[in-house]
C-alpha cells in the first residue's frame, strides 16, 4: 500500500509539472535605454525558458508594449507553443526548455520620453484553460539624441538678383576711305551714324545718371596691298578721324580722353564680312584663310580666284577702309535708398532685378517676405521670386508655405540645382523623407553643401554610417550628432567647438558628450550655457534619458526646474 501511495505522488509531480506553463526568464533587451532610430524605435528582446516550464499543451503569445504617458502602442505578437499543441508556433521543449526571441518595432512620437516603458504582455493557455500572467517591465527609457539632427542645419538658398549698379553700353560709328586715302569727307563726317555718336556723346556727359567710360577711335585698313603701307594708312585714318573726334569735344566743352589703336590689316572684318555675303566661291576663300597665317600668301591665293577676288574688292574691301569710333557709357542704376523707396511706395516702377535685389537690403523677414510676394505678382513666370519667398518662409520655419513656394518655382524651372536643394530641405523638415530624397538627387550642381543635406537625410533614415561620411568634413550641430550616434565623443567634441554660429543646440550636445564620457562639470556648464539661450532646453534636459543618471543630482535639478 505505501509502495503504491509513493507511486501515486509521483505521478502527481509529473503531471503537476506537465501543465505548468511561464513566461521566459533572463530576458534582455537590446538596445538599452532603447534609442530612436529613423522615425521608429526598434528593440530586440531575448530570454530563456527554463527547463520543465512550458507545458507540452502549452501556447504563450508575447507582444511587447510601449507605454508613455497615457497612450500605449502594440508590437507584432509571436507565439510560443508546447510540444503536444494543436496551434502553430515556435516551439519549446518540455524538458530542455528553449530560446525566446523577438524583434519589436514601434513609430516613434515625439511625446516619448526618458518615461517610456516596455512590457511584455502574455496571453497564456494550456489546452482550453487560460493562465493569467501579469505584464513584465523589460527596458525603461528612450534615447532622443538622433532626433536633434535638423534640416534647419542645412541653409536654403537664394537666387541671386541681376542687379548692377552700373550697366555699360556700347555706340559704334565708322568712317569710311576711300583706296589708299586718309582724307575725311563730309558724306562720312556727317552722316546719321557720326550725328547719333556725337549726340550720345553729349548727352552722357551732361545726364547725372550716364556717365562716359571711354572713347576710343580704331583706325583700320583693308588686307590688300603692302604691309608697309597698309600700316600707314590705318595710323593716318585712326589720327584724321581722333582730330575730328578731339574737335567735337572741343567745341562741346567736353573733358574727357581719347584710345586709339589701329590694324593694319583687317583679316577678321574681311572674315566676318564674307561669311555673311553671297559671293560665289566664299568656301574657298575662307578655306584659304584657314590654311595660310601669312598675310602676303593669302592674298596671293585669293588673288588667284578671279572671279571671287573682283567681287571682294567690290563688295567687300571698301568698307574695310575705315576708322571706327567707339563711345563706351555707363548707365547709373537707381542708389539703394531709391530702390528701398519705391519697393515701399511703387514696386511697379522696379524692374524684377532692382525689385529682387531691393529684398536683399532689409533683415526684417516679414518685409523680405512682402516684396517677394509682390514680385512672384509682377513677375509671376520668373522661378526666383517664389523660390526666395519660400527660403524666407523656411527661415521663419512656416514649412507648409515654403514647400508650396518651392513646388511653384519648380513648375517654371523644374531642373534648377538651388530650387531642387531647397525643396528637399524643406520635404526634409516636413518628415517627407523620400520627396527630399528625390529633390536631391536632382539637386548636383547647387551652391549649397550637398553632401552635408544628404548626410541629414541619411542619418534621419537612421543610416548612421553613411551620414557619417557624407558629414565628416562639416562643423556643424547636425554632424556632432552623427558622431555621437556612432560613439566617436572627442570627434563630437572637436565639432561642436568649430561650429561657425553656436546655439542653444550646440551647447546641449556638449552637454549630452559630457554626459557620455563621465565629466558632470561640463554636463552642468554646457547646461547652464543651453538653457540661457533656450529656456525650452530645460524641460527637454529633464525628460532626457542622456542625462538619468543626473536625475537626482540637485546642482542639475537647480538648472532644469
Amino acid at each position: 500500500m505505501k509502495k503504491h501511495l509513493l507511486m501515486f505522488a509521483a505521478l502527481a509531480i509529473v503531471l503537476s509539472s506537465c501543465g505548468k506553463l511561464d513566461r521566459p526568464e533572463q530576458i534582455k533587451v537590446n538596445p538599452s535605454p532603447m534609442a530612436v532610430v529613423g522615425n521608429n524605435v526598434d528593440v530586440d528582446i531575448q530570454g530563456t525558458f527554463p527547463e520543465k516550464k512550458f507545458a507540452k499543451k502549452g501556447v504563450l503569445v508575447v507582444t511587447p508594449v510601449l507605454k508613455y504617458g497615457d497612450k500605449e502602442i502594440l508590437g507584432e505578437p509571436v507565439t510560443y507553443v508546447g510540444e503536444k499543441a494543436k496551434e502553430n508556433g515556435t516551439q519549446v521543449n518540455y524538458k530542455a526548455g528553449g530560446s525566446y526571441r523577438q524583434h519589436a518595432r514601434f513609430a516613434y512620437d515625439g511625446a516619448m520620453d526618458k518615461n517610456t516603458k516596455l512590457y511584455l504582455r502574455f496571453n497564456a493557455k494550456i489546452g482550453k484553460k487560460e493562465i493569467e500572467i501579469p505584464d513584465v517591465l523589460i527596458a525603461e527609457g528612450l534615447n532622443k539624441t538622433a532626433k536633434m539632427v535638423s534640416a534647419k542645419d542645412n541653409k536654403p538658398q537664394v537666387t541671386a538678383d541681376k542687379f548692377q549698379r552700373v550697366i555699360q553700353q556700347m555706340q559704334e560709328a565708322d568712317i569710311l576711305f576711300l583706296i589708299q586715302q586718309a582724307t575725311l569727307r563730309n558724306s562720312e563726317t556727317g552722316s546719321q551714324k557720326i550725328k547719333d555718336l556725337q549726340a550720345a556723346i553729349k548727352e552722357a556727359n551732361a545726364n547725372e545718371k550716364k556717365a562716359i567710360h571711354s572713347l576710343e577711335v580704331a583706325g583700320y585698313a583693308s588686307p590688300d596691298g603692302a604691309q608697309a603701307l597698309n600700316e600707314k594708312l590705318a595710323k593716318n585714318r585712326q589720327d584724321a578721324a581722333q582730330k575730328f573726334l578731339a574737335k567735337d569735344l572741343k567745341k562741346n566743352k567736353i573733358n574727357q580722353g581719347i584710345d586709339s589703336n589701329i590694324t593694319a590689316e583687317d583679316w577678321e572684318g574681311f572674315k566676318t564680312a564674307l561669311e555673311s555675303s553671297n559671293i560665289q566661291d566664299k568656301e574657298m576663300v575662307l578655306r584659304v584663310l584657314s590654311m595660310y597665317n601669312d598675310p602676303e600668301e593669302r592674298e596671293k591665293q585669293i588673288k588667284n580666284i578671279a572671279a571671287a577676288y573682283k567681287a571682294i574688292a567690290d563688295q567687300i574691301l571698301p568698307a574695310l577702309r575705315r576708322s571706327r569710333l567707339i563711345l563706351t557709357t555707363d548707365l547709373i542704376g537707381k542708389s539703394d535708398d531709391e530702390i528701398t523707396a519705391l519697393a515701399k511706395n511703387d514696386p511697379a516702377a522696379l524692374n524684377v532685378e532692382e525689385l529682387l535685389y531691393s529684398a536683399t537690403l532689409t533683415n526684417d523677414n516679414a518685409e523680405k517676405i512682402r516684396i517677394y510676394k509682390r514680385a512672384t505678382e509682377q513677375f509671376p513666370n520668373d522661378y526666383r521670386g517664389f523660390n526666395n519667398l519660400g527660403m524666407v518662409y523656411m527661415n521663419e520655419n512656416n514649412v507648409a508655405e515654403a514647400r508650396r513656394c518651392f513646388q511653384k518655382a519648380l513648375q517654371l524651372e523644374p531642373n534648377n540645382a538651388d530650387v531642387n536643394y531647397n525643396a528637399g530641405v524643406a520635404a526634409m523638415a516636413d518628415g517627407d523623407l523620400n520627396k527630399a530624397e528625390e529633390h536631391f538627387g536632382k539637386a548636383a550642381g547647387t551652391q549649397a553643401d550637398l553632401a552635408a543635406a544628404m548626410g541629414t537625410l541619411s542619418t534621419m533614415k537612421g543610416d548612421y554610417k553613411n551620414a557619417g561620411k557624407a558629414l565628416n568634413n562639416s562643423n556643424t550641430n547636425n554632424a556632432a550628432v552623427v558622431k555621437i550616434l556612432n560613439e566617436d565623443y572627442a570627434g563630437a567634441k572637436k565639432v561642436l567647438d568649430n561650429v561657425a554660429e553656436p546655439n542653444a543646440t550646440t551647447a546641449y550636445l556638449k552637454a549630452v558628450v559630457a554626459a557620455r564620457t563621465n565629466a558632470k562639470a561640463d554636463v552642468l556648464s554646457n547646461l547652464k550655457n543651453a538653457v540661457a539661450q533656450d529656456a525650452a532646453m530645460k524641460a527637454k534636459a529633464a525628460n532626457d534619458v542622456e542625462f538619468a543618471k543626473y536625475a537626482e543630482d540637485a546642482e542639475f535639478l537647480a538648472i532644469v526646474k
